[in-house]
């Protein structure tokens, strides 16, 4: 009678352990968020053929967590009236905000952000433009990164094309006062900024962000074709909190004219 009880205490320690060890290899594991921006340049490809599955089979096969998309149309006649947004939420499962940027052709045009995880507080922000020049917009919204994950601010945007870099140069520093103004929140800042790295737009925001895609040793660009430059990026903050597991573009250059850039980064903690 007096085997009983030790074993039960054995049983209950052994128990305690498996509980303790998980607890401690739950606390240890990685928290990892793949992110993917993708110039979807309103649906149509290089063959200039419009075909939303194959843009979504492009962004399904690097399994991304979250996803910052540019051109995108929402109802109009260009795309037959067809919400790509929707489209695009329907084919991959994901939650999802647009942003419109402009009024076009009946519907709506401009960014959004799809992700694995519900987003919060969407706001869409209008970026300074001069009035030759086509309206800009940020879209962020809060998502927490898995159930352990931290609560990221995460911003979609589409700087600016025009030669002249005025335009894009306000832009990139209204981004700084709108996502930074002293907040130390984890945030990644992910679009098509039209700015090779090194220019002024892009050192207004290195001042305020790293740039998770190198200057060089990433082939192919990610921009249209002719142009030999690369212009979609991946930028977050603070640097302290997260690492660098791998940053591509993806070689796919036919469902757009851009080439979409997965960015996969590991947060080290508060």
């Amino acid at each position: 009678m007096n085997g009983r009880p030790s074993r039960l205490s054995a049983a209950l320690g052994i128990l305690l352990l498996l509980i303790l060890v998980g607890a401690r290899g739950s606390q240890t594991d990685p928290i990892t968020v793949r992110v993917l921006t993708y110039n979807v340049h309103h649906g149509q490809g290089t063959d200039r053929q419009f075909d939303l599955l194959r843009l979504a089979d492009v962004m399904q096969s690097v399994r991304p967590d979250i996803i910052a998309l540019q051109e995108v149309d929402q109802a109009t006649e260009r795309s037959d009236g067809v919400n790509q947004f929707d489209e695009f939420v329907r084919l991959l499962g994901m939650h999802g905000e647009f942003g419109r940027a402009i009024d076009y052709m009946g519907g709506g045009y401009g960014v959004a952000v799809l992700s694995r995880w519900p987003l919060l507080s969407p706001d869409n922000q209008p970026l300074p433009a001069s009035l030759e020049n086509e309206p800009r917009t940020a879209l962020t919204v809060l998502i927490r990164a898995g159930q352990d994950g931290p609560i990221l601010k995460f911003t979609s945007t589409h700087l600016d094309n025009s030669r002249d870099s005025t335009d894009r140069i306000a832009q990139a520093a209204r981004l700084n006062e709108l996502l930074v103004s002293g907040d130390a929140q984890s945030s990644i800042l992910a679009g098509d900024f039209n700015a090779r790295q090194g220019t002024a737009a892009m050192e207004i925001l290195a001042a305020q962000w790293t740039n998770a895609v190198p200057v060089s040793g990433l082939p192919p660009d990610s921009s249209p074709p002719g142009r030999g430059r690369r212009s979609d990026y991946v930028l977050f903050r603070p640097a302290e909190r997260w690492r660098v597991i791998e940053s591509r573009v993806i070689d796919e250059g036919v469902a757009s004219d851009h080439r979409p850039v997965l960015t996969v980064l590991e947060w080290l903690g508060p």
